[in-house]
């Protein structure tokens, strides 16, 4: 009989999984919300995957640990570790990997297949899915429409998208002074690109192959200009959103068990309060099996530890 395994990629706006054959060949994919209730979005993914034969879970992503705990994973991995294992698997030779993420991204290189260096941006959305998303709103587009019409535009609008605020706060005066939808658009693409070139990738030296990935890989204006301004072509995979999940899931290849995905009867708490500790203040959710904590979610400035 077939043996398959299963790797989730548990974030703070989606959820990802997949199932992968012996030979690593991608047999079911899916990607959801996570809702703000990673517990019920992984409960819901895995409806389907009771079929399969699964000898092997692996969790990636935020919610990993406590994910990982819930489904007996046998191995529980950080994001940058995931997203590497599942690029080498689509593209041995790659040596740079972009990830822009629902709230934050990454950049990872990597050097004779191991990862040689790397760096995030979690403390500000700007430049990420959501902050894409809620611009798309402002300017009443489909957020699936958004890269087609950047490409539309010869005069790019040029906006700060170095912080939420003073983005909104361009892309308002832009609109104000008669911009096309078209050029702010592909200014807000242009401007994300810069955005994370400056800051995660700030003394970063990017080589290729360069892979795309994440939500925002989707976005051809986005792409676009990562090609322009870098100078080199973008490999985009078409599951580039769940390289995360994929390379989990290769991973819990070893130590290899049998797994029954019936968790009608798990049950779990949680309970939540404002942390002081900074000017963050972040709202932290503390996630309780049998009165004993497996889990935290919310901080942003590393205060707060598991």
């Amino acid at each position: 009989m077939t043996e398959h395994f299963l790797g989730i990629d548990i974030g703070s706006i989606s959820t990802k999984c997949v199932v992968i054959d012996e030979n690593n060949n991608i047999i079911y994919k899916d990607y959801i919300w996570t809702n703000g209730n990673p517990i019920n979005a992984v409960k819901e993914i895995i409806k389907p995957i009771k079929k399969y034969n699964i000898k092997g879970i692996g969790t990636t992503g935020s919610g990993r640990n406590l994910i990982g705990i819930m489904l007996d994973a046998n191995v529980i991995k950080n994001e940058i570790t995931a997203h590497a294992i599942g690029s080498m698997n689509i593209n041995k030779d790659v040596r740079t990997i972009l990830e822009i993420g629902g709230q934050d991204s990454k950049v990872i290189l990597i050097e004779n297949g191991i990862i040689n260096d790397y760096a995030m941006n979690t403390l500000c959305a700007a430049g990420t899915g959501s902050f894409l998303s809620s611009q798309a709103k402002r300017l009443n587009i489909d957020i699936n429409d958004f890269g087609p019409l950047a490409l539309k535009s010869n005069n790019p609008a040029k906006i700060a998208a170095r912080c939420t605020v003073f983005a909104e706060s361009d892309l308002v005066h832009k609109a104000q002074l008669g911009y096309k939808k078209e050029d702010i658009a592909a200014g807000l693409c242009k401007s994300i690109v810069i955005n994370y070139l400056n800051n995660v990738c700030k003394g970063k030296k990017i080589k290729p192959p360069i892979m795309f990935q994440g939500g925002v890989s989707k976005n051809i204006g986005v792409v676009k200009y990562f090609k322009e301004i870098l100078g080199e072509e973008i490999i985009v995979h078409e599951d580039g959103y769940l390289m995360g999940a994929y390379g989990i899931a290769i991973l819990s290849k070893n130590n290899k068990k049998n797994y029954n995905l019936d968790f009608k009867d798990i049950k779990f708490e949680t309970k939540g309060y404002e942390c002081d500790k900074c000017g963050n203040n972040c709202e932290i959710i503390n996630i309780y099996k049998d009165n004993k904590i497996v889990d935290i979610w919310g901080s942003k400035c590393g205060n707060i530890k598991k």
